[in-house]
Parts: structure tokens; C-alpha cells; sequence
């Protein structure tokens, strides 16, 4: 299955030639930890963090398109801010569904036929960087499927009954980001036996991973943050102000 999936999104294109590269923006999510707050519509500097990543993607010379997954009740309020703040590779808004994978679903179903690689980005993560896009999709120009990483800091454990089962090699342990690249067939494919078949997953790479696929890791940034948490936004300001400083 995967050698079929492989030739069907490649379509003999060359490694140097990516092809036409849509990234599929979900924000859809209901904010639940920001303490009702719709985190995407929170400010930093004066501008909304959904606009603040939409033009962090824009400004990728990578990304070709962009496909905006919005709840029904915020489509015409994104709408509005896309058109006040002029973003242009926006091409469509569309409805997300009742889960992150749902919503994924909906924008990969969206993308242009045109359109060979797409490039999930989290709504709430405003600080990717040409140079981090660039990298990761390049790699999955090659390779069908890449993710940035950072390595994971601090010890983990794994624990059950508030107890520790185990302690697992840090080393080996890494903090995936997005954009996740992938092969727009396998993309595709995966998310649809992952929905088929309700798996589990918290990021898209986790459903190429069910259907057989390597993910290539790609040097992530510690400021390519996702806000969840007030804290949160105490650190997205501070590492605004300090690039507003370079």
C-alpha cells in the first residue's frame, strides 16, 4: 500500500522540484485550557495569534496556498480578519469538524488538485520560520513525510496509579511541531483509515505512522511554540518582543 501511495503522490516529479505545497491550518479547536478564552483570537501586540501564524506561512516561500479550518460560528469572523489584515494565499475557509483529526480531514479534502505536498501548521503556532519550512518541506519533497523536532529537556516517566513505571532513554525522546509535510496521497490515506477505524491520534503523523510510514525529523526551533495555556501567552509575548529587538 505504501509503494502505491508513494508513485501516486510522487508522480515521477524530481526531488529538486517540490511541487505545489498547501498548508492546511487547523483552528478549530475549543480553546479548553485557556480558560474560555478562543486562544486564537488573543493578542499579541495588537494582532490576533491566528493572524500572526497566517502570516508567518505567507511569508514561505515554500507554501503555495493556504486552507483555513474554522468551527461554523468563527468561519465569517476569519473571514473578516483574513481580508482586514490582506493574506493573501488563503483560499479557502472551511468547516472543521468535532475533532482535531475531523478537521485535518475536511482541509486535506480541500486542498487543489494541483497541489502535491500539504503542510498541517497548528492555528496557534505564530512563530515558524521560512528557514524551518523550508526545511522540512524540502525533506518531505524526498522522503513522503517529515516533522521539525526538538529534543525533549527535561526526564520523563511514565506513570500509572501516580506511580512510576518507567523511565524511557531522553535521549531518544523528541517534542514533534508542524508543519507535518506529507505526500498529499498519503496524507490522504491516512487520515481516512484513521478515521475509519477511530484511532486515536493527537497529530497527524501519528496516522501516516498507522498506515506504514516513516516520518523524517527535521531541527525545530524551541520558539516554534503552541499556545494553549495563559502561560503560554506570557512566553509568545516575550518571544515576540524579543525578535520585535533584533
Amino acid at each position: 500500500m505504501l509503494k502505491l501511495l508513494t508513485k501516486l503522490a510522487y508522480s515521477g516529479v524530481k526531488y529538486k522540484c517540490k511541487g505545489h505545497c498547501t498548508a492546511v491550518v487547523p483552528a478549530a479547536g475549543a480553546s479548553e485550557r485557556m480558560g474560555g478564552r478562543n486562544k486564537l483570537l488573543l493578542e499579541i501586540d495588537g494582532v490576533p495569534v491566528i493572524v500572526h501564524t497566517l502570516r508567518a506561512l505567507e511569508a514561505c516561500k515554500e507554501i503555495d496556498e493556504i486552507i483555513l479550518v474554522a468551527s461554523e460560528d468563527m468561519m465569517s469572523d476569519l473571514s473578516f480578519l483574513i481580508a482586514d489584515y490582506g493574506i493573501k494565499k488563503v483560499s479557502q475557509v472551511v468547516r472543521g469538524g468535532e475533532t482535531r483529526l475531523e478537521s485535518v480531514y475536511n482541509g486535506v479534502l480541500a486542498v487543489s488538485s494541483k497541489t502535491r505536498l500539504v503542510a498541517v501548521h497548528d492555528g496557534a503556532r505564530p512563530f515558524v520560520t521560512p528557514e524551518l519550512v523550508k526545511a522540512v518541506v524540502n525533506e518531505a519533497a524526498k522522503t513522503g513525510a517529515a516533522a521539525p523536532a526538538v529534543p525533549i529537556k527535561d526526564t520523563v516517566k511514565t506513570v500509572e496509579n501516580y506511580t512510576v513505571t518507567d523511565t524511557p532513554d531522553r535521549k531518544k525522546l523528541y517534542a514533534i511541531q508542524t508543519p507535518q509535510v506529507f505526500y498529499k496521497a498519503v496524507i490522504s490515506a491516512a487520515l481516512k483509515n484513521a478515521y475509519e477505524k477511530s484511532i486515536d491520534v493527537t497529530d497527524d503523523c501519528m496516522a501516516a505512522e498507522a498506515i506504514g510510514m516513516s516520518i523524517r525529523v527535521t531541527e525545530g526551533s524551541e520558539e516554534n511554540i503552541k499556545i494553549t495555556t495563559p502561560l503560554d501567552m506570557v512566553l509568545a509575548r516575550a518571544i515576540y518582543e524579543a525578535r520585535a529587538k533584533k
